[in-house]
Parts: structure tokens; C-alpha cells; sequence
């Protein structure tokens, strides 16, 4: 298992674990939601086709120890939130610690995605993961700019990223 999962950890509303096979209905409706992937090229349009490469991209991390998504659970309910987590990426030839959120339309503009992206940035600092992590987001994403301006990371660089134009956000151990 991946040194980067958040497992068993908490925020003041969520609970982090693993994602589980099971977890792909509940996390379907993301997929149904154009806006959710309004910003991404190369994507399926098909919900089911692009939610299933996902989890078959969060099991390969794990697999490979390249970090992964963690499930998000609200503790006052036990709903899927969300996901997030610590995933090893490679930018420019430069392979980084990327904080990684989406949070399921339902549940947009309530702060849970700044609380588990916070959660990450403390997590890997304390577990001396890197001096560095980033997070990756498309040019014309701001709401998901808004969350990593607001967890302590300034804007390192514009750059393409899978076909994409992405700003590279950044903090530093402090």
C-alpha cells in the first residue's frame, strides 16, 4: 500500500480511506455533472467509461506506490464526499508530490475541498513526504485556484500538462 494514503486520518468533517471498488457508484454522479470536468481535455464523455478509468488509474497508484486518492466521508452522515490525496506525478521531466481534490457536485462550495487539500499539505509535511508539494489546475479552473491560494500555495508556473493548459501551484515547507 502507498506510504502517501491518508488512511485513518481525519478532518473536522471528513474521514479518510482508501477507495474501494465499491465506492464507483457513489462516485459516478461526478461524472454526470459536465461542469465537474468542464476544464479537461482527453477525457471520455461516456460517465461510466470516464469514472471507470479513474478507478483504474487510483488502483494502479496503489499498486505502484505513485501516492493515490483517498476516499472522503463526511462523519455526520458517512456519505462520499469526495476524493483526494498525495500522488506522485511528473511535470516538465520533474517528478513532484501533487495535492490531488474533486468533490462531488452535491457537495461544492462548502469547504470540503480546502479542508482535505489542507489535511494532505499537513500530512505530507509532518511525514517529511517533500519540501515541496503542488497542485495542477487547468488555466480556466478557478474555483480549484481559489482552494490552493487559500491552503498557503502561490502560483509557481504555467506549463502543459497531458495536453492541458494547467497553472503548477506551490508551497514549501515552512
Amino acid at each position: 500500500m502507498s506510504k502517501y494514503l491518508l488512511e485513518n486520518q481525519s478532518s473536522e468533517r471528513l474521514l479518510f480511506r482508501k477507495i474501494e471498488p465499491s465506492d464507483f457508484e457513489d462516485w459516478l454522479p461526478f461524472y454526470h455533472n459536465p461542469k465537474s470536468t468542464q476544464f479537461w481535455d482527453g477525457l471520455s464523455s461516456d460517465p461510466i467509461e470516464a469514472c471507470q478509468t479513474q478507478f483504474n488509474r487510483i488502483f494502479e497508484r496503489y499498486e505502484n506506490d505513485l501516492g493515490g486518492m483517498n476516499a472522503l466521508i463526511l462523519k455526520e452522515t458517512g456519505e462520499l464526499v469526495g476524493i483526494c490525496g498525495l500522488l506522485v506525478q511528473e511535470v516538465d521531466g520533474v517528478e513532484e508530490l501533487e495535492i490531488g481534490y474533486s468533490i462531488l457536485p452535491k457537495f461544492w462550495l462548502q469547504g470540503f475541498a480546502f479542508e482535505a487539500a489542507q489535511k494532505c499539505k499537513e500530512f505530507a509535511f509532518a511525514n517529511n513526504f517533500s519540501n515541496s508539494l503542488i497542485s495542477i489546475i487547468h488555466v480556466d479552473n478557478i474555483p480549484s485556484q481559489k482552494v490552493a491560494l487559500k491552503n498557503g500555495m502561490y502560483l509557481d508556473k504555467t506549463t502543459d500538462y497531458k495536453d492541458n493548459p494547467v497553472h503548477i501551484f506551490r508551497v514549501t515547507k515552512g
